[in-house]
């Protein structure tokens, strides 16, 4: 009870369109998946592995959030909207995540062993991201909408675009109760575009003063 009690909590935090404890305990999906994911792990974990994947495909289809039992899940995990996300049997995530829509933590091919992402402390992952094989996304680091993450990403960092690029933020640590906006993060390719053309037209200004008499 004082799991389901925190994630409520953190929930009210992190949602503005939530209006009490009762109706997100009663209307939220990603409350009752996590629900069915505890009851899942436990299962696995105790080699009752026929009625554990049994369970968690009554979430899925329940909530539309497939979650596989082996994946191991932190503290106040909040999962805004939830509608297709995908969670791979050896992920990790910590504690105080929020995960939106359309987010995969999933491999990258049929190896075994660990082969899933391990997600950090404080990870916001934006609607729509892929977070794909078995690295580390640090503490307190941002994975913004649509990116395709396939190496390991820094602690206090954004992960940006397709293949995602990292974006150093800085040592703070990012309060995403407070900040949960998926779309102000800064991009390094575009970033280094417009360097290369302030080089060009300095370049082209002194060619014009060279060819004037």
């Amino acid at each position: 009870m004082t799991r389901l009690g925190e994630t409520l909590r953190a929930y009210q935090a992190r949602d503005p369109a939530a209006r009490s404890r009762l109706e997100i305990f009663l209307l939220y999906p990603g409350v009752h998946a996590i629900l069915f994911h505890r009851v899942s792990h436990w299962l696995w974990r105790h080699n009752l592995r026929f009625l554990a994947r049994l369970n968690s495909q009554l979430g899925r289809h329940w909530t539309g959030i497939e979650i596989h039992p082996g994946a191991t899940i932190g503290r106040r995990l909040v999962i805004d909207h939830g509608m297709g996300i995908v969670i791979g049997e050896t992920a990790e995530i910590g504690d105080d995540c929020l995960l939106y829509h359309g987010v995969t933590l999933g491999g990258t091919g049929k190896d075994k062993g660990k082969r899933h992402p391990t997600i950090g402390n404080n990870v916001l992952i934006a609607c729509g991201a892929k977070v794909l094989g078995p690295f580390k996304v640090g503490d307190n680091s941002r994975i913004a909408a649509g990116a395709v993450v396939l190496s390991e990403v820094p602690e206090n960092a954004t992960a940006v675009g397709v293949p995602a690029h990292i974006v150093r933020i800085g040592e703070d640590r990012m309060d995403f109760a407070g900040q949960v906006d998926q779309i102000s993060v800064p991009d390094p390719i575009q970033r280094e575009l417009q360097s290369i053309r302030e080089i060009l037209e300095k370049l082209e200004h002194t060619l014009e003063e060279e060819k004037e008499p």
